[in-house]
C-alpha cells in the first residue's frame, strides 16, 4: 500500500513540475515569474480563483513588470507567455498562421463553438470571415441604424417608461441584452429572438463552465462526475442553432409571391444566416458559425453597454456632458423634440466624438474579452528577444493593457474620456489644465468641436487586431452611440447600491462573472426616471 501511495505522489509531483519546465527563453535565460509564483503550483493558485481575481491578478501584476514578457505556468497546462507590450503583440496578431487558436483552446471550448468562427483556423476560418465582411456592409450598417434599430428601440424605451412610473428597480443589463438579442436576432436570422430564451440562459451557463475549462487542471475529472447541467445547457444552445439554420433553409425555399416577400423580409441587403449558407457546405457547419456570431453579437456589445451605463452612473458630469455635445446638434432640428431624431450619419464619431469616446473609454476599462491566448505553431522570437517553442501558448489580457500607466499614463485607472479627444490649439492652448480638469469642464463651455483619437489597436487590443480583427466593430460603434446618445437623453440612471436589492454597497465596485465575455456578475440594477416627455 505505501509503495502505491508513493507511487501516485510521484506521478502527482511530476505531472505539477511539467507546468513548470519549458524551453521558453530570452537570450538564454529563463524569463522572469511574476510575483508569488510557488514551487510546484506555479501560478495555478491565481487560475483557481474566481475569474474577475484572476484579471484583478494581472492588473496589479503589470506595473511590476512593465513591458517586459513573462513566464507562467499552470499545472497540467503548456508552457505559456504574457505579453504586455505592443510591439510583441504586433507580432502574435499580425502573424495568423503563426499563432492559431490551436488544440489547446479548441479542445477547451469546441462542445460550444465547434467549428464557428471562434474556434476556427485556416481556410474554415476564412470562408466564414468572408461571409462575415459580405453582411458587414456599410449599406447594411446604414440599414441597421436607419430602419431595424429604430422600432426596437422603442420597445426598449417602453420597457423603461414603465420602471420609471412605478420607481420599480430594473436590470439595465438584462434589458440591453434583451435589445441586443432581438437586434441581432431581425438583422442576422430575420427571426423574432428575446434575451430571455431557454437559449439564452443555457449559452450563460456553457460559457462560463467553458471559462472554468481555461483555469481549472481538473476539468475533465470535475465533468465527469459533475458536468450533467453543461451537457444539457450545451445541447440546448446547439438545438437553437439548428432551428436558426432549419428557419432560413425554409425561409429561403418559400415560393412567397414578390408582394408577399416585400412586406416580410428584412430591408437588409444580405442577412448573416444566408450569407452563411451561400459560402458554408453544410448545415452543421452553419448552425456553429450562426451561434458564434450570435454570441459576438449580442453578448459583447450589451456588456459593453452595461459596463458603459454602469461607469456613467459613477461620473454624472459625464453624462453632463453628453447632453452638452447632443443640444446644438439637434435642437435647431427640432426644438421641442423629446425624441432624439438619430439617423446613420448623426451617430458617426466625427459627429458626436465625445460620446463615441465615452464609449472607446468604457471598453478600454471593461473589455468585452478580457483574456485571450494563442498557440505558436512553429518556434518564434519576439521582438524582445523571448524565444517561443512549437506548441506553445502566448497570452495577452486587455483588462491589464487597459490599465498599463505605460500606455495611457498615470490616470490610467480613472475614467477620463477627455483621453480619446484632441481640442483645438485655442482650447488647448492653457497648460495648466490637466487631464482630471479637463474630464470636469462642461462642454458647453468649449467653443470648437474636439477631433476622436485614434490609438493603435496593438495597444487598445480590445477589438483584436490584424487579419483577426473585430468584423463588428463599426456595428458595435455605431450602435453604442445610437443608444448611449437616445437614453441619456430621455432618462436619468441612478445606481442601486442596497445589497438586499442587488447592489454592491456603498464603496463597493460591481464585478464580472465567470464567463468567456465580461458580463456582470448580478447584473446592473438601477433606478429609472424619465426626464423628458
Amino acid at each position: 500500500m505505501l509503495g502505491v501511495i508513493l507511487s501516485v505522489c510521484l506521478v502527482v509531483a511530476l505531472w505539477f513540475l511539467q507546468g513548470q519546465r519549458s524551453d521558453i527563453r530570452r537570450n538564454g535565460k529563463r524569463l522572469p515569474r511574476p510575483p508569488g509564483t510557488l514551487p510546484f503550483a506555479g501560478n495555478g493558485f491565481w487560475f483557481l480563483q474566481p475569474r474577475h481575481k484572476l484579471l484583478d491578478w494581472f492588473a496589479q501584476v503589470q506595473p511590476d513588470v512593465g513591458f517586459d514578457t513573462y513566464e507562467i505556468s499552470v499545472p497540467s497546462l503548456p508552457p505559456a507567455i504574457v505579453v504586455n507590450s505592443p510591439q510583441n503583440l504586433e507580432h502574435v496578431l499580425k502573424n495568423n498562421d503563426l499563432f492559431i487558436k490551436g488544440d489547446f483552446f479548441r479542445s477547451r471550448s469546441w462542445d460550444l463553438f465547434g467549428n464557428g468562427i471562434i474556434n476556427a483556423d485556416g481556410e474554415l476560418w476564412r470562408i466564414q470571415r468572408k461571409a462575415g465582411l459580405r453582411f458587414f456592409s456599410n449599406t447594411n450598417l446604414k440599414n441597421f441604424i436607419n430602419e431595424i434599430l429604430p422600432p426596437l428601440l422603442k420597445e426598449t424605451k417602453k420597457d423603461l417608461d414603465k420602471a420609471s412610473e412605478s420607481r420599480a428597480t430594473v436590470d439595465l443589463q438584462h434589458v440591453l441584452l434583451e435589445l441586443t438579442t432581438r437586434l441581432m436576432g431581425r438583422m442576422a436570422y430575420d427571426m423574432d429572438m428575446h434575451g430571455g430564451l431557454p437559449f439564452s440562459k443555457a449559452f450563460d451557463f456553457a460559457s462560463g463552465a467553458t471559462t472554468d475549462r481555461f483555469t481549472n487542471p481538473f476539468w475533465k475529472v470535475q465533468e465527469l462526475f459533475f458536468g450533467r447541467q453543461l451537457r444539457t445547457a450545451i445541447k440546448e444552445v446547439k438545438d437553437f442553432g439548428c432551428t436558426v439554420v432549419t428557419s432560413a433553409v425554409a425561409k429561403r425555399s418559400s415560393k412567397a409571391s414578390d408582394a408577399q416577400a416585400s412586406t416580410t423580409s428584412s430591408p437588409l441587403q444580405s442577412n448573416l444566416i444566408n450569407a452563411l449558407l451561400d459560402h458554408l457546405p453544410t448545415q452543421d457547419l452553419v448552425a456553429d458559425a450562426a451561434m458564434n456570431f450570435l454570441s459576438a453579437g449580442r453578448d459583447t456589445t450589451a456588456q459593453s453597454l452595461t459596463w458603459t451605463f454602469y461607469s456613467l452612473m459613477r461620473h454624472p458630469s459625464i453624462i453632463h456632458n453628453i447632453r452638452a455635445e447632443l443640444t446644438p446638434l439637434f435642437s435647431p432640428l427640432s426644438p421641442h423634440f423629446q425624441s432624439l431624431p438619430i439617423t446613420y450619419d448623426t451617430v458617426q464619431g466625427t459627429t458626436l466624438p465625445y460620446t463615441l469616446a465615452v464609449f472607446n473609454e468604457a471598453i478600454r476599462l471593461y473589455p468585452p474579452v478580457p483574456f485571450e491566448l494563442k498557440e505558436a505553431t512553429a518556434p518564434t522570437t519576439f521582438p524582445d528577444g523571448t524565444f517561443l517553442p512549437a506548441n506553445a501558448v502566448v497570452l495577452w489580457v486587455p483588462w491589464a493593457m487597459g490599465r498599463s500607466t505605460l500606455i495611457w499614463g498615470n490616470d490610467a485607472t480613472e475614467f477620463n474620456p477627455e483621453r480619446w479627444l484632441e481640442y483645438p490649439p485655442s482650447h488647448a492652448a492653457d497648460d495648466t489644465t490637466t487631464s482630471s480638469d479637463a474630464k470636469q469642464e462642461p462642454q458647453e463651455h468649449r467653443q470648437e468641436k474636439p477631433t476622436l483619437l485614434t490609438r493603435s489597436a496593438y495597444e487598445n487590443p480590445v477589438f483584436n487586431a490584424g487579419p483577426r480583427a473585430c468584423l463588428g466593430k463599426k456595428m458595435a460603434e455605431l450602435l453604442a452611440v445610437y443608444v448611449i446618445a437616445a437614453l441619456v437623453w430621455e432618462y436619468d440612471f441612478e445606481e442601486v447600491l442596497e445589497e438586499e436589492r442587488g447592489g454592491c454597497g456603498v464603496g463597493g465596485d460591481r464585478w464580472s462573472q465567470n464567463s468567456l465575455t465580461l458580463p456582470m456578475e448580478g447584473g446592473l440594477p438601477c433606478l429609472v426616471r424619465r426626464q423628458r416627455g
